[in-house]
C-alpha cells in the first residue's frame, strides 16, 4: 500500500474501532516482519485492546549472528519511525496512542520520541503510555541523555527490566558496559519513569503467559494500558526503596 492509502484505511478502522485507540509495537533484534506480526496480533489479544494495532517492522537480518548488521539497521531506521510516528500521530485520527518497544526496538523508539518531543509538542499529548520492555540501550547514555529528553514528553513512561535476560547480558559483554534493561546494581531507577523488574517473573513479550499467571509483565500492562493505572494502583506490583532515587516496583510472589 502507499503511505496514503495505508493512512486512510488506518483512519477508517480507528474511526469505527471502541475506542478510538492506536497500539503501536516496534520489534527487536532478530526478528522478523512476519514474527513481527504475530507478536503485535498476540499482545494486542491478550491486552484486550480495543482499538487498532499496529507495527513497524524495520529491517533486522532474523538471525542470531547478525547482531552488528541489526545494530546498524536500527540507527538507518531512526529517521524513517520518526517519519512513521510524526504521520501516526497527524493522520490516524486516533485520541490515545500506546507505544510498546522491545530490546533494540528501544533504541529507534527512543531516538523519535526525542525528536518528537521538541518539533510536535501539541500532537505528542495523545501518546498516552511508553512502554520500553528491557531495552537494550546502554545504561550510562538512558540515564544522562534519554531519560531527561523522554521526560519533556509528557506522557507516563514505564520500563521492565530483568536479571534474568540473557540476551541482555551478552549485549553487556559485547559492548563492556550496563544495559538499561538490566536489574541488580544497574537497574534503572529516574524520576519521570516507572521501572518494573520483572526478574521473578516471564518476561515472554509473546504473552502466553498471560493466561496462566496474573503477576506477568503482560497481565500488568493491561492494567497499564486499560486502566491507565500508576503502578502504585496496579494489582500485584510492591514498591521498593532505592537509595536518592525514587521507588521500583516488583511483581508480589
Amino acid at each position: 500500500m502507499s503511505s496514503a492509502e495505508f493512512f486512510s484505511t488506518l483512519r477508517t478502522d480507528v474511526s469505527k474501532a471502541p475506542t478510538k485507540s492506536l497500539l503501536v509495537f516496534v520489534h527487536g533484534f532478530n526478528v522478523g516482519f512476519q514474527d513481527a506480526a504475530r507478536r503485535t496480533a498476540q499482545m494486542a489479544y491478550d491486552l484486550g485492546f480495543k482499538g487498532i494495532p499496529v507495527f513497524f517492522s524495520w529491517p533486522s537480518q532474523d538471525q542470531l549472528v547478525s547482531y552488528m548488521a541489526d545494530e546498524q539497521a536500527i540507527v538507518d531506521t531512526e529517521p524513517h519511525l520518526l517519519q512513521f510516528l510524526r504521520d501516526v500521530l497527524k493522520q490516524s485520527g486516533a485520541d490515545n496512542i500506546y507505544l510498546i518497544a522491545h530490546s533494540m526496538g528501544t533504541r529507534g523508539l527512543t531516538h523519535a520520541l526525542m525528536a518528537l518531543a521538541q518539533t510536535d509538542v501539541k500532537e505528542v499529548r495523545r501518546i498516552k503510555e511508553v512502554i520500553l520492555a528491557a531495552p537494550d540501550i546502554g545504561a550510562i547514555e538512558f540515564n544522562e541523555q534519554i531519560a531527561p529528553a523522554l521526560r519533556t514528553l509528557g506522557a507516563p513512561i514505564t520500563l521492565y527490566a530483568s536479571s534474568n535476560d540473557r540476551a541482555l547480558a551478552a549485549s553487556k559483554r559485547l559492548h563492556g558496559g550496563a544495559r538499561a534493561g538490566e536489574s541488580g546494581e544497574h537497574l534503572i531507577v529516574t524520576n519521570g519513569i516507572e521501572t518494573v523488574d520483572a526478574s521473578d517473573t516471564d518476561t515472554d513479550l509473546i504473552g502466553h503467559s498471560y493466561y496462566g499467571d496474573r503477576r506477568s509483565v503482560l497481565a500488568d500492562m493491561w492494567y497499564l494500558i486499560n486502566g491507565q493505572l500508576p503502578a502504585a494502583k496496579r494489582c500485584c506490583l510492591q514498591g521498593k526503596p532505592s537509595q536518592d532515587a525514587p521507588k521500583y516496583w516488583v511483581f508480589v510472589k
